[in-house]
């Protein structure tokens, strides 16, 4: 479980059909420790787990950062196997986790977006960034790699080459170059994230969630992403509403011979 510190600087504050993560570390511009990983994975469950909650909103307190990635402090400490067996790992499973969320997630961009809090944001469906935002992974410049999805996400998002030019270079780019990469959605002024947010989020909450849900589901299998899964899921969902899914379950609680008519 994450320490009493670290679950302060992950909250969840839900509005009605919103929910909000809010990372609450501006003096560490939002380096993510481990116990902070561990928040946002009991989070994302809880979210995933809680009908009432429609859309998801991804953001960061202060102005100058959103997140500018893993605490170097963190895991420069860890020896090679276990920076690779743990710390790799668990950052992969909890941003498939937010990734993975039943509800549509935005993120809101209000600064520094770097390394890992770029791999972050690449766990959202939408992103918004504030005009003064700057995005970059800029692990090669320290003898690294991007290691929570950089390699995968960002390609996927923007095409290989443009991934290419961003990882091989450790370069940044602003806000108007990342909305025209297709890298965030939309550019708001600064200070006006978190409403664009909240408005995207309440147009979302007037459509029927269990379409947009489904519809979530669609198009990320589409993209190779949990398309198992979505698809299992989907399948199921559809089986247990034909008669046939009724009387098999009423045959087993019953006790014997289902008599299944093919509909």
């Amino acid at each position: 479980m994450p320490s009493t510190e670290d679950a302060a600087r992950v909250r969840l504050e839900i509005d009605g059909p919103v929910a909000r993560i809010v990372l609450d570390r501006p003096e560490k511009l939002g380096a993510l420790t481990a116990g902070m990983l561990e928040r946002l994975d009991s989070l994302a469950d809880a979210i995933d787990r809680d009908a009432d909650v429609r859309v998801a909103i991804l953001l960061a307190t202060g102005t100058k950062a959103f997140c500018v990635g893993a605490d170097i402090a963190a895991w420069s400490a860890l020896p090679p196997l276990e920076m690779g067996a743990r710390w790799i790992r668990d950052g992969h499973r909890v941003f498939d986790r937010l990734a993975g969320l039943r509800q549509p997630l935005i993120a809101v961009l209000n600064g520094m977006t770097f390394g890992g809090g770029l791999e972050l944001a690449l766990t959202a469906d939408i992103r918004i960034a504030e005009a003064h935002a700057t995005l970059g992974l800029p692990e090669v410049s320290i003898g690294a790699i991007p290691g929570w999805g950089g390699t995968g996400r960002l390609p996927a998002l923007i095409g290989a080459a443009r991934a290419k030019q961003m990882i091989f270079t450790a370069g940044r780019i602003d806000a108007a170059t990342a909305e025209r990469w297709g890298l965030v959605n939309e550019v708001v002024p600064t200070g006006e994230g978190a409403a664009r947010a909240a408005a995207l989020a309440a147009e979302i909450c007037r459509q029927a969630p269990r379409s947009v849900q489904i519809a979530k589901q669609a198009v990320n299998a589409g993209q190779g992403f949990g398309t198992a899964a979505a698809l299992e899921a989907l399948a199921g969902a559809l089986a247990a509403t034909t008669l046939d899914g009724q009387e098999g379950v009423a045959s087993f609680r019953e006790r014997r011979q289902p008599h299944f008519r093919g509909a």
